[in-house]
């Protein structure tokens, strides 16, 4: 008989380090904040945007804690960015992040961000 290995996850410490960024796109403004692990890669992501409805709201919070505990429970970075960039919904267009000139929705913006900031290093 075959044992699966119960999955495992590994969760923040307590106390953590984070990285805030705000970012603009199509004119709607928002925060993203990514709690760190102790190794400085990505654990847990959080984002806020300014001007959203209950519907947006609710969708962007589940994609969230699913991103995050995707990462808790050993999916890479990597591997998590090229499963949510190209992703294409409104809000989309011009960002006010140079580095980033163009999104196609906010789950693209936020892989293109974390694919910049921690896979490319």
């Amino acid at each position: 008989m075959t044992t699966i290995a119960e999955p495992r996850r590994e969760p923040l410490p307590q106390t953590r380090k984070s990285l805030t960024h705000k970012f603009a796109i199509a004119g709607h403004e928002g925060y993203l904040t990514i709690g760190l692990f102790a190794d400085g890669q990505p654990g847990e992501i959080f984002i806020k945007m300014s001007k959203e409805g209950s519907t947006l709201s609710g969708l962007i919070q589940g994609f969230c804690r699913a991103f995050s505990l995707a990462l808790q429970h050993g999916l890479s970075t990597s591997d998590a960015v090229e499963r949510f960039r190209g992703m294409r919904f409104e809000p989309n267009g011009p960002t006010s992040n140079p580095e980033i000139p163009e999104a196609s929705s906010i789950l693209d913006y936020v892989a293109l961000y974390i694919d910049q900031q921690f896979v490319q290093r």
